[in-house]
């Protein structure tokens, strides 16, 4: 656990290292901030394609072979990006490798804790996971903000290098497995990653056309896991409701999460042109404090007072957070770093509810395509709302006076996004109470009685 927690850290770190650089990226290469995101999208969409594909094929090639695959990968995309860093081109597919490798790790530890920890200490052992992935998605900016202000973005590619320490531990501790025989769909995963993708693209550009096809493609993908005698994903998976809805819950509250952090940057920049450095460190970084102790918080409440009690704490944090922004958007920096321990503190307790509803929701056979499917769909709607915050900076409706409270013109923006949130956050709480609040609530009266 001490080492895979080490690869965890990495493997998510990446994904939010690269936050606070955005703003420096769109002004080297003299791009919009939609076309900027996508150094984190391209990251996202192979991470989440990842994470169900090397939960899928765990029981075929073995463990071990797959995670000394992946950590192989994440290097040669790290490489890839350090050595052809001033080509945006080559940088995206240089994420999108690292992308592929990270995956490995967290889709192989979830799959670990869904089969083989009891019941009564899951909410422990993942709220242990959460917060170890919370913190290294918190630090990330912090760390990343600094070397870029002081070296250059570029020397972030180097960071995950250090994943290959790893690799004596496991070669010498981890069996020799030998492959099973079985098929992998790859028809229905490229359909699936086609229509990601395309829908991304739509996310960011607002072509029509990018819409179609990923439509397309999604259908084709829905007939392909009917016909297929082993379907990328289960169909057996998609008629469980309370599943289907804790999946949705945590696509919604985490993209939603992941989009905000995602323009805290650029709000920093063109409100209070505050520098990179400082951006990460003294914005970002104090919520990363508060993830450990919310982390280890939201497993015990999860066990002891349920899990739509403790959801409910989560989305009161999250919509005091981003109701305070809304409201005094322009008054000073500090209010985004004191609200950015509600922030991260929710999104604490959101993951470890997420984790604990859906894997209750399965039975014991379904557990590693089930938990597959959570990683891949919540790592897939952060991709998604980072690139949905991305457009909607571009957006000139949302430039103008809505609330009172700010005066400041550049700040109008980013007021107006936190109401984009909250209605989303809002969302997440009704999908979660509809699946899950009613039989909360008949158990806790049934104990009180």
């Amino acid at each position: 656990m001490i080492w895979l927690s080490i690869l965890a850290f990495f493997s998510v770190f990446n994904e939010t290292v690269f936050n606070v650089s955005l703003p420096d990226i769109a002004r080297q290469f003299d791009i919009r901030p939609s076309a900027a995101n996508w150094v984190n999208t391209s990251f996202m969409i192979s991470f989440a394609v990842g994470s169900a594909l090397y939960g899928k094929i765990s029981d075929l090639y073995g463990t071990k072979k797959l995670l000394l695959s992946g950590l192989l990968t994440y290097f040669t995309g790290s490489l890839i990006g350090i050595v052809f860093h001033k080509w945006f081109l080559v940088v995206l597919i240089a994420r999108f490798i690292q992308g592929a490798g990270a995956s490995a790790v967290p889709a192989l530890i979830m799959v670990f804790v869904a089969r083989y920890i009891e019941p009564n200490n899951k909410g422990k052992v993942f709220g242990m996971i959460g917060s170890m992935v919370a913190f290294s998605e918190g630090i990330g900016p912090a760390v990343g903000g600094v070397i870029a202000d002081y070296i250059h973005w570029s020397y972030l590619f180097i960071l995950p290098m250090m994943t290959l320490l790893t690799l004596p531990f496991f070669l010498h501790v981890l069996p020799d497995e030998s492959s099973k025989k079985g098929k992998f769909d790859v028809l229905g995963a490229s359909l699936l990653s086609v229509g990601i993708v395309m829908f991304m693209l739509f996310t960011s550009m607002y072509q029509w056309g990018y819409l179609a096809i990923s439509a397309l493609c999604f259908f084709g993908f829905l007939q392909r896991i009917r016909r297929a005698k082993q379907p990328f994903i289960e169909p057996s998976l998609l008629r469980r409701k309370k599943f289907l809805a804790g999946v949705l819950t945590g696509g919604v509250l985490l993209g939603t999460v992941a989009g905000y952090i995602s323009a805290v940057p650029y709000m920093m920049k063109d409100v209070y042109h505050m520098p990179t450095s400082l951006i990460g460190s003294a914005v970002l970084f104090p919520g990363t404090i508060s993830v450990l102790l919310f982390g280890f918080v939201s497993g015990i409440l999860v066990d002891k007072r349920g899990c739509f009690f403790t959801m409910l704490v989560g989305l009161f944090m999250l919509v005091a957070s981003f109701l305070s922004i809304s409201l005094f958007a322009d008054r000073t920096p500090w209010l985004i770093s004191i609200t950015m321990v509600l922030t991260f503190g929710g999104l604490s307790f959101i993951k470890t509810v997420v984790s604990t509803s859906v894997a209750e929701a399965l039975s014991s056979d379904e557990s590693g395509s089930g938990m597959s499917f959570l990683n891949f769909a919540c790592f897939l709607a952060e991709g998604i709302g980072v690139s949905y915050a991305g457009g909607l900076l571009t957006m000139s409706w949302l430039k103008f006076p809505l609330i009172p409270t700010v005066t400041d013109t550049a700040a109008f923006l980013y007021s107006n996004l936190m109401l984009v949130f909250i209605t989303a956050v809002i969302l997440g709480g009704i999908i979660f109470s509809l699946a899950y609040g009613r039989n909360q609530a008949s158990s806790v009266l049934g104990s009180k009685r």
